[in-house]
């Protein structure tokens, strides 16, 4: 079975054009089957963006888990100090997510990284976004909340979305056992979004 945190390049192409609308912007981008919310941008992704867009993030960013590109990108173009790095597993989805940013006028901007979790992802950061794959379980998502401290500059800060309903509260206190703080930022139709800052110790 095919699982949009893996490669499956036998499974056929369907492209489809995505439309992103929030915050009076309208995005357009370009997805396919075998990655991840294939035929509308998830719930997920619109609640952290509703968060993200209006701080304005600079310095250096990473998607993490950016499938073709809704978070990472608009981000970007919100953002235009911003320079976004965006990882994926998902060859296919690296490739939308190229072909996106190209789209947008944003080639320059970003960089779209084959990666598993964060094989070849290196940082430092000043922020990390990551709406994680929970069908993926826990052995793959905890291990993005970990690298993240790892590759974070000191006071950056690790920005999550999760449902309450999927492991929210659990993810919560494992994250704030490894940053030693964590907030909830805003709660959006049963989704959860985090902030956890790394403290210079």
């Amino acid at each position: 079975m095919s699982h949009y945190f893996q490669n499956d390049p036998l499974l056929a192409s369907k492209k489809r054009d995505i439309t992103l609308s929030i915050d009076g912007l309208t995005l357009h981008f370009k997805s396919d089957n075998g990655v991840f919310s294939k035929s509308k941008v998830d719930e997920g992704s619109l609640a952290l963006l509703k968060v993200i867009i209006p701080l304005h993030l600079t310095g250096k960013i990473l998607d993490l888990g950016c499938g073709y590109g809704p978070i990472g990108l608009t981000i970007a173009v919100t953002s235009p100090s911003a320079r976004v790095d965006l990882a994926d597993i998902n060859e296919r989805a690296l490739a939308l997510c190229e072909e996106n940013a190209q789209l947008l006028g944003l080639s320059q901007r970003i960089t779209c990284l084959q990666s598993d979790i964060y094989t070849n992802v290196e940082g430092p950061y000043d922020s990390i976004v990551v709406n994680p794959p929970i069908r993926a379980g826990k052995r793959v998502t905890y291990k993005m909340y970990e690298g993240a401290l790892q590759r974070l500059i000191d006071g950056g800060s690790l920005y999550v979305v999760i449902r309450k309903d999927q492991g929210a509260p659990t993810a919560s206190r494992f994250i704030e056992g490894l940053f030693g703080n964590i907030s909830l930022i805003s709660r959006d139709k049963g989704y959860y979004i985090y902030q956890a800052k790394k403290v210079n110790k």
